[in-house]
């Protein structure tokens, strides 16, 4: 293969990873049928993560698996279809299925300490798709900080205005409730990460990629 045919064939892989392989730019690209059956498949995942139950380690709030999943779908869908995983929990939770972890669902659990964390779901799929959408390399160091910064900050920046909102708890009050959920967290990053980096390399298109030139 001669030189001009090499970085070609370079470019037509680069605007096929940037487009999710059927031409059109993923920003405009609709919904197909993968699509919806991966969203779906995901948030099955989120709703299986909640079964083991819900553990209260002296807060309002439980701690749960589903943020695993959150974390997996947006690593692995990247932010848009993960967005919508989320959103599909949130929306079935609203029309009062049990499927938060613990059996929780309906319109209460938006007047809860939890509603906080629950709403931070879509935001912080949103941030760790996109940069990982966006990352040049997929190694662990990058995996692990979108995770980090979408399934950790992001959440808990949301969860601890949800506390001193709906808990009415003190700005330290709630920073101290929070903390109990990190380590945890941490862990479910180190996982997420692990079974993402697995993921791409099996299923290299699965991510939408549009790295930054």
């Amino acid at each position: 293969m001669s030189a001009p045919q090499r970085q070609a064939g370079t470019q037509e892989g680069r605007a096929a990873r940037a487009t999710g392989g059927d031409g059109a730019p993923e920003r405009t690209r609709r919904l197909g049928a993968r699509d919806l059956a991966l969203i779906a498949v995901f948030a099955a995942l989120i709703v299986v993560l909640g079964m083991p139950g819900a553990l209260f380690a002296g807060t309002a709030v439980p701690i749960t698996l589903q943020t695993l999943g959150v974390m997996l779908a947006a690593g692995l869908l990247g932010w848009r279809r993960g967005a919508l995983v989320s959103l599909t929990i949130i929306v079935l939770v609203a029309v009062g299925l049990p499927v938060l972890a613990g059996g929780r669902g309906g319109l209460g659990v938006f007047a809860g300490p939890t509603v906080g964390y629950l709403l931070a779901w879509v935001p912080a799929a949103m941030v760790t798709g996109y940069l990982l959408e966006r990352a040049r390399r997929l190694n662990a160091a990058v995996v692990f900080g979108a995770m980090v910064l979408g399934g950790i900050v992001v959440i808990h920046l949301f969860g601890i205005v949800g506390m001193m909102w709906r808990a009415e708890l003190s700005l330290s009050a709630a920073l101290v409730a929070d903390a109990v959920f990190l380590p945890g967290d941490l862990i479910k990053a180190v996982l997420a990460t692990a079974v993402a980096l697995g993921v791409y390399r099996a299923v290299p298109d699965l991510l939408p990629r549009r790295p930054r030139a």
